[in-house]
């Protein structure tokens, strides 16, 4: 894969998450994804969990992603995103903003493995206020 095709795989899969469908963004990953970001407590393997884990995120949060900039790794298997988000409880006043990272690889044209970073700190806030 070209950094054109990561970058427009990047912002596919980021649009997937903006709609918040459990069903569109798992269908941007393999079914034996590898996931992990600092709320999952470990890695999350496969894509019954990974519906699971995503079902519970949409109804505790609600997220916009954007992309900033995206690294292609050598050999075109994957690349590292830096994205900013925007963050809020569903029917709250209070939103949130902070960036973030992606690594990810991919396989053919689904992501297969996807580490996020960010700092949890910046979400402290909204979960004292939960």
């Amino acid at each position: 894969m070209d950094i054109d095709e990561m970058l427009e795989l990047a912002r596919n899969c980021l649009d997937a998450w903006n709609t918040q469908d459990v069903d569109r963004v798992a269908s941007c990953y393999t079914d034996d994804v590898v996931y992990a970001d600092p709320n999952t407590r470990g890695v999350i393997n496969g894509s019954d969990h990974f519906r699971r884990y995503l079902g519970k995120l949409f109804e505790a949060w609600e997220m916009t992603w954007a992309l900033k900039e995206g690294f292609l790794f050598e050999g075109g298997n994957g690349c590292a995103m830096l994205w900013h988000a925007t963050i809020a409880r569903p029917g709250g006043s209070k939103v949130l903003e902070f960036d973030g990272m992606d690594l990810v690889l991919v396989r053919g044209r689904l992501i297969e493995r996807n580490e996020v970073y960010f700092d949890r700190i910046a979400l402290m806030e909204l979960l004292q206020a939960a």
